[in-house]
C-alpha cells in the first residue's frame, strides 16, 4: 500500500465516528421527542394545565395619622384535577420606582382542584418610615404606587410556576385639619345654664376632598370645660379649602368666674378644643383629630330684640 493511501484510511474512520455521533445525537431527539408527546398525552389525558391569577380589588379597610391598611385580593384559577399548594407570595409597593415595602408570605394554602380561591395578602404602610426615608413625601399630599406581585405555585407536571401580577394606583398620606373657635354666639344667658353656637372653621390641609359626617368633641374655657358631645354635621370641605360649621353647646357661666367677665369686656378668653370628625374621602371613610391648643375666642350677643349683631369687631 503506497503512502498515498494512507489519508484514505483515516479519513473513513472520521467519517464513521462523526455517523455514531449524527445517529446518538438523533436517537436522543428521537426520546425527547418521546417523552414530551408522552408528558403531552398525559396533560391531555388527566387535564392538567397552568393556573392563572389576577389581581380582583384592593382594599383600604383603615387609614388614619400613622398609617394605611390594605388589603390585596388575588383571584386564583385552579384547572388542575389535584389541590395545588401556593408555596410563597412576594410582594412589593414602590412609588416612583422607590421601594416602599416589602415582604414574603410563605406556606400562603392551597387551591382547590378545579377550582378558585380569593387569597388576601395583608399590608401596612406606616407613614413614619416612608417620611424618615423620602423627605420630598409629605402630609396631606397624594402618592402613585406600584404593586407587584410574585405567586410561586407548585403543579405536577410542571413544577413550580411563578405567576406575576402588577397594579397601579394612589394612595393618601393624610394630614389632621387645622381648627379655629372664630367665635362664640349665645342664644340664651343664664348663670345657671346658657346655650351658645360655637362658631368653628375648619381647614382641610389635604389634596383631596373631605365630606364630613360626624364630630366628637370637648371644649374647654379658661382651663375649665364647658362640654362635649357627638353630633352628626355633614359639610364638603374641598381640597386646601375651609368650612364654617356651627356646634350647639350649653354650660353654666358661673363656673368661669373672672374669665366670663373678661369675655363679655370684649377682651376675649382662651380656649382648647380636641375630638375627632368622620369624613368620606376618594380612599374611604377616615377618622382624623382635630385639635386646638391655646387659641382665643371671644362672646357675641343677640341684641334684646332679637337681631343678630353681624358686625363682628362690634361688641357689647
Amino acid at each position: 500500500m503506497s503512502s498515498s493511501d494512507k489519508p484514505e484510511f483515516v479519513e473513513r474512520d472520521v467519517k464513521d465516528k462523526v455517523d455514531d455521533k449524527e445517529d446518538n445525537s438523533g436517537f436522543i431527539d428521537k426520546v425527547k421527542g418521546f417523552i414530551h408527546d408522552i408528558g403531552e398525552k398525559i396533560e391531555e389525558t388527566i387535564g392538567f394545565g397552568k393556573p392563572t391569577a389576577d389581581v380582583a380589588e384592593i382594599h383600604l379597610p383603615c387609614i388614619n395619622l400613622e398609617k394605611a391598611e390594605i388589603v390585596v385580593d388575588v383571584l386564583i384559577k385552579n384547572p388542575n384535577p389535584v389541590p395545588i399548594p401556593l408555596v410563597d407570595i412576594d410582594y412589593l409597593i414602590e412609588s416612583d420606582g422607590r421601594k416602599l415595602l416589602s415582604g414574603l408570605i410563605p406556606d400562603a394554602g392551597t387551591i382547590h382542584a378545579h377550582g378558585e380561591e380569593t387569597v388576601k395578602i395583608p399590608v401596612t404602610l406606616i407613614y413614619d418610615d416612608i417620611k424618615s426615608t423620602y423627605d420630598d413625601i409629605k402630609p396631606g399630599s397624594i402618592i402613585p404606587y406600584r404593586l407587584k406581585v410574585d405567586l410561586i405555585v407548585d403543579v405536577p407536571v410542571f413544577g413550580r410556576l411563578t405567576l406575576p401580577l402588577e397594579k397601579t394606583g394612589e394612595i393618601p398620606i393624610p394630614y389632621k385639619p387645622d381648627i379655629d373657635m372664630e367665635k362664640i354666639h349665645f342664644e340664651r344667658f343664664s348663670w345657671e345654664e346658657t346655650i351658645a353656637v360655637l362658631h368653628l372653621k375648619l381647614e382641610n390641609m389635604n389634596d383631596f376632598d373631605l365630606g364630613l359626617n360626624a364630630l366628637d368633641y370637648e371644649v374647654w374655657l379658661s382651663e375649665v370645660s364647658i362640654g362635649s358631645a357627638e353630633l352628626e354635621k355633614s359639610a364638603k370641605i374641598g381640597k386646601n379649602g375651609i368650612s364654617y360649621i356651627e356646634i350647639p353647646i350649653s354650660f353654666r357661666p358661673k363656673d368661669f368666674g373672672s374669665a366670663l367677665w373678661d369675655m363679655i369686656r370684649g377682651k376675649g378668653t382662651g380656649y382648647s378644643m380636641k375630638g375627632h370628625i368622620n369624613v368620606d374621602t376618594p380612599f374611604g371613610a377616615m377618622k382624623l383629630p382635630i385639635s386646638k391648643e391655646g387659641g382665643t375666642t371671644r362672646l357675641k350677643k343677640n341684641r334684646e330684640d332679637g337681631g343678630d349683631d353681624d358686625d363682628d369687631d362690634d361688641e357689647d
